[in-house]
C-alpha cells in the first residue's frame, strides 16, 4: 500500500516550510571535504553543518528513535540514527545513506549565484551541497515520517550520514567496523547520493566507476631559464608530460590504451544502456553545457552511456608550475605537475590499477627527466547485485505512482565508495541507489542546484519502497 495523497501533500508542505529553509542555511556553510579543507577542525565549518542537520533531525525523530553524532578520535564525524521497526521481519534492518561534506567552490558561477549563497529560483535551489548531498537526511527522515502518518509498516531503519565522501570516504571503514554491532544485518540499502538521467521518472543506479587520483610531476631543470637560451637544448617539461600521458590515453579518441584498465561489459548492463539511450536520446550528451558546435566523442548514445559508466577515462583536474598568463614570462619552466583523475570501471581493482599507472608513467623517462606519479591508491567501483523481484516491482510501482513513468536503470560514472564497502560486508543485501543529480544540476561544478520536485517525489518513492520491503 503506498502513501496517501494527503501524506504526499504533507511532504510537499514540509519541504517548503522546513526542509528548504534549513537547506538554505546548510548551503551557507562552506564545509568542504577534508581533502579540500585540511584545517576543517580549526575552521569549524564541518561542526556547524553537523550541528545544523543533527538539530533538524532530532526535532523530526519519532518516539523511540535515537540520534548520535559519533566521532572516532580525529576522524570526521558521522550522524547515526536508529529508528525502531514498526513492522517487517524480526531482525531485518534497512540502511539509508547520505553525506554532508562538500566539493570546493569551483569558478564559473553565473551572476547572482555562488557556492555558499542559497538562491531559490522556481523549482531550483542553487548552492553547493544542496543536491550533493545535503538533502539526503531530510528525505530519509521525511520518508519515515510519511509512513508513520499513514500507519504503514517498515523494518528497523538506520540512517548514516558521513562527512568524508567527497574525499573518498577514507574515514568510513573505521565507522562501519565500530558501528557494526549497532547496524546489524542489512537486507536493504538505500543510497540517496546518486544521479537521475532526467527528472521524469525514478532512476536506479546499477553500477559505479572507481577512481585513481594522483599527481604526475616532471622536472628537467633545477630552476627556470631564458626560453631563448634553453629551448631546443633542454626538453620542455610540458612536452614530456604530454609524452607520458600518451602512454595512457589515445589523444585522438580519448580511449585508455592500457588493456589492464578495461573489463568485459556485462550483457545486462549493455542492454540497460541501450534502453536508457532509447528514452534519453541525444540528451545523453546535450545535457552538458557545451559551446555551440561542440560534438560528443561518438554519435551512438548507448556507446556514450557505456563510455561514461563501464570504460576508463582520464581527466586532468589541476596543474602546478604553470604561472598565470599575465605573469608568464619567456621562461623554460623547471617543472610541470598535473593532477590526474582516472575513472576506472566497476569490477576492476583500483589499487592494482594505480600501481600499473604509476609503473607506466615512471618507466624509462624521456631525456632522463625526473618523473614521479604520487597517488594515495584508488577507490574501487561497484556493480549492483541482481534486483529481487519484490524490489524491481516496488521501484516500478513507486516511479509510476509519483512520477507518472516506470523506473529506469543506469550506471553512473562517479564513485560512492561506501557502496563497495557495504557490498562486501553484506553480500545478501539489496541496493536501491538513486538521487537527484539530473541534467544541469552540475554537482562539483558551478551553478549546482537541487531540483525540488524531484527531491519530493523521490522522498515519496523511498517511503513506498520501505513499505514494500516490510511486506515482502
Amino acid at each position: 500500500m503506498p502513501v496517501s495523497q494527503a501524506t504526499s501533500s504533507w511532504v510537499y508542505e514540509r519541504f517548503m516550510s522546513s526542509i528548504v529553509p534549513t537547506l538554505e542555511r546548510y548551503i551557507e556553510i562552506p564545509n568542504k571535504s577534508p581533502s579540500f579543507d585540511p584545517a576543517w577542525r580549526q575552521t569549524g565549518h564541518m561542526a556547524r553543518a553537523v550541528a545544523l542537520l543533527a538539530g533538524w533531525a532530532r526535532e523530526a525523530l519519532p518516539e523511540g528513535a535515537t540520534l548520535e553524532v559519533v566521532q572516532l578520535g580525529e576522524r570526521t564525524p558521522v550522524i547515526f540514527i536508529d529508528l525502531p521497526a514498526t513492522g517487517g521481519a524480526a531482525g531485518d534492518t534497512v540502511l539509508l545513506y547520505g553525506h554532508l561534506d562538500k566539493q570546493p567552490e569551483m569558478t564559473g558561477w553565473r551572476s547572482g549565484l555562488g557556492p555558499w549563497t542559497p538562491v531559490l529560483e522556481g523549482d531550483k535551489l542553487y548552492g553547493r551541497g544542496g543536491a550533493d548531498d545535503g538533502y539526503a537526511i531530510f528525505a530519509s527522515l521525511t520518508a519515515v515520517a510519511a509512513l508513520a502518518r499513514d500507519g504503514l509498516p517498515r523494518a528497523r531503519t538506520v540512517v548514516l550520514i558521513e562527512a568524508c565522501e567527497e574525499s573518498g570516504s577514507y574515514d568510513l571503514p573505521a565507522y562501519i567496523e565500530h558501528l557494526a554491532p549497532r547496524i546489524g544485518e542489512l537486507s536493504l540499502v538505500v543510497c540517496l547520493d546518486s544521479g537521475c538521467a532526467n527528472y521524469d521518472q525514478l532512476w536506479s543506479t546499477t553500477s559505479l566507476r572507481g577512481i585513481v587520483v594522483g599527481t604526475l610531476e616532471v622536472s628537467l631543470l633545477a630552476e627556470g631559464v631564458h626560453s631563448g637560451d634553453g629551448s631546443g637544448v633542454v626538453a620542455s617539461s610540458f612536452r614530456v608530460v604530454r609524452q607520458l600521458l600518451d602512454r595512457l590515453e589515445d589523444v585522438g579518441t580519448g580511449a585508455i590504451k592500457l588493456t589492464e584498465l578495461h573489463v568485459p561489459i556485462p550483457a545486462e548492463r549493455a542492454e540497460q544502456a541501450r534502453l536508457a539511450a532509447g528514452v534519453l536520446g541525444d540528451e545523453v550528451w546535450r545535457k552538458f553545457p557545451t559551446h555551440p558546435g561542440v560534438e560528443p566523442l561518438v554519435t551512438d548514445d548507448a556507446e556514450l552511456i557505456l563510455n561514461r559508466t563501464w570504460r576508463p577515462a582520464l581527466a586532468v583536474t589541476g596543474a602546478d608550475g604553470l604561472p598565470a598568463i599575465a605573469n608568464a614570462g619567456n621562461v623554460l619552466r623547471p617543472a610541470t605537475a598535473l593532477k590526474l583523475s582516472l575513472r576506472v570501471p566497476p569490477r576492476l581493482d583500483a589499487m592494482r590499477a594505480a600501481a600499473r599507472v604509476k609503473a607506466v608513467l615512471e618507466k624509462d623517462p624521456p631525456y632522463g627527466a625526473k618523473v614521479s606519479f604520487k597517488t594515495g591508491g584508488g577507490s574501487n567501483g561497484w556493480d549492483a547485485p541482481a534486483l529481487s523481484p519484490w524490489l524491481s516491482m516496488a521501484l516500478d510501482a513507486a516511479s509510476t505512482r509519483h512520477f507518472g513513468k516506470r523506473a529506469m536503470y543506469l550506471g553512473e560514472g562517479g564513485s560512492i565508495p561506501f557502496m563497495g564497502m557495504l557490498g562486501e560486508q553484506f553480500p545478501n543485501a539489496q541496493f536501491c541507489i538513486t538521487g537527484v543529480l539530473g541534467p544541469g544540476s552540475n554537482a562539483h561544478g558551478p551553478n549546482e542546484f537541487l531540483h525540488l520536485p524531484t527531491a519530493r517525489k523521490l522522498t515519496l518513492c523511498v517511503a513506498d519502497v520501505l513499505a514494500a520491503h516490510a511486506r515482502r
